[in-house]
């Protein structure tokens, strides 16, 4: 292990309940996902989000407790509820009803004391479907001025072109999937559209997920790189959060400065252990330290 440690990532975003049809309730969001991974893969997150008060609210906050997480910059907001999704599967694949006006909505991004030296500002494009959020996220940006992690996450009809493409235009690194890359381009070749991404501002890497096919990250300087997975056996349960566990490890290579190609292989061979599992954080120690543990021999770890 680096015994210093990198630079602290700090995540802005919704943090709610999946409802699975089968009547499961599992907690989620994109930002808090990516949060509870980082904490749990030994970095020292910042989570900036806004739960209602409410006993979903309760339970998010005592599995925060729970997981370590540093939860000063958890609002509670007394006039709207805790956010839940009603997820429908098919063939595993999800579909998203995402309650509006909740308490995620309204998230106050100077709730708690930022590092001096952040390692980046994670943050994804559904929290920023009303205008006091982004407003929120903007002054976010001007006090930390660090480097942008995107993750877009589309989901209708809680989206507009424009405004997520001018939020590629100020990121740093971008990671989106297929479909949502042809949404945001004028092409569907991968190669044309990730240029276009790139060419909309300064970014230096853009990752595009493939689903079962994997993915590929395209550099400014031209270079691409693509990964499959290892492991075609696994047992499919849902793929809720496979996105988000492929974010947290290439924020881990980000922030410890791995090889580009090291960074891919470790964040497929981690989203897809998760395909394998209920929901998008299994409450597993056992899966994170399998992980490191494969990090650990490698000759390049934490």
């Amino acid at each position: 292990m680096n015994a210093a440690g990198p630079a602290c990532p700090v995540l802005f975003g919704e943090v709610l309940f999946d409802h699975f049809p089968d009547g499961s309730k599992v907690l989620g969001g994109a930002p808090l996902n990516v949060a509870l991974h980082l904490q749990a893969f030994g970095l020292t997150p910042l989570l900036l989000s806004a739960v209602g008060a409410d006993t979903l609210g309760e339970q998010i906050l005592g599995r925060i407790e729970a997981a370590g997480l540093d939860d000063r910059g958890i609002g509670i907001d007394a006039h709207h509820p805790t956010g839940t999704v009603d997820v429908a599967l098919a063939d595993g694949e999800p579909t998203f009803s995402i309650r509006p006006d909740v308490a995620w909505d309204f998230i106050a991004s100077d709730r708690a004391a930022l590092p001096a030296t952040p390692g980046l500002l994670y943050h994804g494009s559904l929290a920023l479907r009303r205008v006091a959020a982004r407003i929120a996220l903007g002054r976010l940006r001007d006090r930390l001025a660090a480097p942008i992690f995107l993750d877009v996450n589309l989901r209708t009809p809680w989206w507009a072109r424009d405004e997520v493409r001018e939020l590629v235009a100020n990121a740093c690194w971008i990671k989106l999937n297929h479909d949502e890359l042809a949404a945001l381009t004028d092409t569907t070749d991968e190669a044309q559209g990730t240029r276009q991404l790139l060419d909309l501002g300064t970014a230096e890497l853009v990752v595009v997920t493939r689903g079962d096919a994997g993915a590929a990250a395209y550099t400014r300087a031209g270079g691409t790189l693509a990964v499959t997975p290892e492991n075609t056996d696994i047992k499919v349960i849902d793929t809720v959060g496979a996105g988000d566990a492929f974010a947290s490890v290439l924020i881990c290579g980000l922030l410890y400065d791995w090889p580009l190609e090291v960074t891919l292989d470790r964040a497929q061979a981690f989203a897809s252990r998760i395909v394998g599992c209920r929901g998008a954080v299994p409450d597993d120690p056992a899966l994170y330290a399998a992980t490191l543990a494969a990090w650990q021999k490698a000759s390049i770890s934490l």
